[in-house]
């Protein structure tokens, strides 16, 4: 979907085919047909963007293969699908039954990395539309923080200085230029936007930046507007940003709260939990652990690190973080010019929530990103931006 700014440019929304994860080619092309298009039918649009999702094999079988390559650019056509974005966090084993902690390998101090990224860049100049000049590429922060030394952090800015010269040539290549952005998340080295500073000065901010996720902004309880002025006075730029909402106890002390906390509570995803104290933030790595102990005090709100759909927010006394997801956005794009062009709608929990609230059928779960879509151009066009056909 895109919108015009009121400054004239081009303001692209998409959502995240990362919930329904495909390895393959042929699983991929699945993808499109099964899930994207109908999508895109219920929106009544000629066109929808989608932040496709790319595993390390059907990432490999595209590079090694340009008419493959072609084919899927064909069927994206032939679908009403655009890619401006693609999200190269998750390298593999996404649609497995248990990811937690794997999700953060292969980390930027392993050139695994750094080889995966370049080849995405590679791809999505070839999938950008005739009419776009520049994609993003969103990408772990670096790693998860258990581990991480010195040593990694500077074999990882050497590996980003890398990827930035090779975006450079891209562009030279192709006329298309490729922006990769880290996505602060909480337990990484690079936990919030403010972490991302110190590893993003002086380092190619014309190609690497910021993935700004309103879900992890709101975990880690961050301020939308001192967030991103700190970095514009950094001048680390934003080239994507990720509509998302967190999971909000207000009263985590009260049984009834714990026993609502608990349903979301499962095995296949990390769910990092904070509170907010007068001492500084505090957390666990898992909602099942802030649940079992005394790690988080319980007489101040809770956040988790789970992906709860925009437009259905938890029942009570559970709510959703999605007035921190409005503020953002307002910050994002109500501005005279907008801090990032590309806009992707990112719930991947879907299957995680608990059982009475899971979509029971594919047409069910494209009714409900269809309702998140639609919530997210609502949001825009009361920004002042307008929906372009």
């Amino acid at each position: 979907m895109r919108f015009r700014h009121p400054d004239g440019s081009t303001v692209h929304l998409a959502y995240c085919t990362n919930v329904h994860p495909a390895e393959t080619l042929e699983g991929v092309l699945g993808q499109l047909r099964d899930h994207c298009e109908p999508v895109r039918r219920r929106l009544g649009r000629d066109r929808l963007g989608i932040g496709l999702w790319l595993a390390k094999d059907a990432a490999k079988a595209l590079i090694n293969d340009p008419v493959t390559l072609r084919g899927l650019r064909a069927e994206l056509d032939r679908r009403g699908l655009e890619v401006v974005t693609l999200n190269g966090f998750p390298y593999e084993g996404f649609g497995a039954e248990e990811v937690k902690y794997r999700v953060y390998k292969p980390d930027w101090a392993d050139p695994e990395r750094l080889a995966h990224t370049s080849d995405l860049a590679r791809l999505l100049a070839a999938l950008l539309p005739d009419d776009v000049v520049e994609g993003s590429v969103s990408t772990l922060p670096l790693g998860w923080r258990t581990g991480w030394d010195d040593t990694a952090a500077r074999t990882a800015r050497a590996a980003l200085a890398t990827l930035a010269e090779r975006l450079d040539a891209l562009e030279e290549l192709t006329g298309k230029s490729i922006r990769v952005a880290l996505e602060p998340e909480p337990g990484c080295t690079v936990e919030t936007t403010a972490d991302a500073i110190g590893p993003l000065t002086d380092l190619a901010a014309r190609r690497i930046g910021v993935c700004v996720d309103t879900c992890h902004l709101a975990t880690s309880f961050e301020d939308p507007a001192t967030a991103l002025d700190a970095l514009a006075a950094a001048g680390v730029t934003v080239p994507k940003a990720q509509l998302s909402a967190a999971l909000h106890a207000e009263r985590p002390h009260l049984p009834e709260v714990r026993e609502a906390l608990a349903a979301f509570a499962e095995p296949r995803f990390l769910h990092q939990t904070r509170a907010r104290t007068p001492a500084g933030l505090l957390g666990t790595d898992d909602l099942e652990e802030a649940l079992a102990g005394d790690a988080l005090p319980d007489d101040t709100p809770w956040r988790s690190h789970f992906h709860v759909p925009l437009h259905a927010p938890p029942a009570p006394p559970l709510t959703s973080t999605l007035p921190v997801l409005r503020d953002a956005l307002t910050r994002l794009v109500g501005g005279p010019t907008p801090l990032t062009r590309h806009l992707e709608v990112e719930t991947y929990t879907w299957q995680a929530l608990p059982a009475d609230q899971r979509p029971r059928s594919r047409g069910r779960l494209a009714d409900g990103i269809a309702a998140e879509l639609t919530l997210a151009r609502d949001l825009l066009i009361d920004l002042g931006l307008k929906e372009l056909p």
